[in-house]
C-alpha cells in the first residue's frame, strides 16, 4: 500500500533525557496499538561502543521511523532509505511492488556516550512500532514494510539477538516477535522529498494519524531519552 504523498508546507515542532522501567500490566503486555507505544523491560545486554556509530532499523513506513529516532537525545542524524535489494531498484516507485528485497528504513548516527544501541534497541520496539506484525504495519503491507535490524557489528548483532530473545522468553508481547536480523544490506538514500517528512510537513494526514502518536508516545513512555528539538 503506497502512501498519498500531500504535501503540506509548514515546519513541524513535534514537540525533552536514561531510560526507566513501569512494568504496566504486571507482566504479560498485549499488543498495542503501534501508535500508542508500551514500557517494555530493558536490555540485559548492554552495548559498549564508543565515537560515534550508526545503527539501520526497518519497520513499516521510513516517515515514523525518522520522527522517533530524530527526537531521540544522543541521536545526531537521521536518513531515510531502503534497505536491502539492489541499487538498481532502489527507488520509491519500483520497492512499492514489494517484490525487490528492499525495505523502508532508517539509518541513524548516534552518540553512544548519550545514547547506547540497546537503548535505541528498546525505543524501536516499544514506541517506533509494532514487532508482531508480518510483512506490515498498520495501514502499509507487503514486504517493503517488513520490521527488520541491520547489524553495523558483531556486538550490535549480539545485542539485538540477545535481546529479542530476552523479549520474547518474557512474553512482553502477546504474540511473538516478527522481526528480522539481517546482516550485511546494503542502505540506500531515498529520495529528498521524503528526508525530514514530518518535519517538513506536520499537517500531512498520514503523519498526523500514524507517526504524531508515536513521537508523543516516546515523549509520555521514555521522557529521559525525549529531545523536543530534533536533529538535523
Amino acid at each position: 500500500m503506497k502512501k498519498t504523498l500531500v504535501l503540506i508546507a509548514g515546519s513541524a515542532a513535534l514537540a525533552g533525557a536514561a531510560l526507566s522501567f513501569s512494568p504496566g500490566n504486571g507482566g504479560l503486555i498485549s499488543v498495542a496499538h503501534a501508535a500508542e507505544g508500551q514500557h517494555i523491560p530493558q536490555a540485559a545486554l548492554r552495548s559498549s561502543e564508543s565515537g560515534l556509530k550508526t545503527a539501520v532499523f526497518a519497520g513499516g513506513c521510513f516517515w515514523g521511523l525518522e520522527a522517533v529516532f530524530e527526537h531521540v537525545a544522543g541521536v545526531k542524524k537521521v536518513v531515510d532509505g531502503y534497505a536491502g535489494g539492489s541499487k538498481a531498484t532502489a527507488n520509491y516507485e519500483r520497492i512499492g511492488r514489494g517484490d525487490t528485497g528492499h525495505a523502508e528504513s532508517v539509518k541513524i548516527t548516534y552518540d553512544p556516550a548519550k545514547i547506547r544501541y540497546d537503548q535505541l534497541l528498546r525505543i524501536f520496539f516499544s514506541v517506533a512500532h509494532d514487532p508482531t506484525q508480518v510483512n506490515q504495519q498498520l495501514p502499509d503491507h507487503g514486504t517493503q514494510y517488513r520490521s527488520m535490524i541491520v547489524p553495523q557489528s558483531n556486538e550490535q548483532l549480539r545485542v539485538a539477538k540477545t535481546y529479542i530473545a530476552q523479549l520474547d522468553k518474557a512474553g512482553v508481547y502477546s504474540r511473538p516477535i516478527a522481526t528480522e536480523i539481517e546482516t550485511a544490506q546494503p542502505f540506500y538514500m531515498a529520495e529528498e522529498y521524503h528526508q525530514n517528512f514530518a518535519k517538513k510537513n506536520p499537517g500531512h494526514p498520514y503523519i498526523v494519524r500514524w507517526d504524531a502518536p508515536k513521537v508523543s508516545a516516546l515523549k509520555r513512555i521514555w521522557p529521559g531519552v525525549y529531545s523536543a528539538k530534533p536533529s538535523a
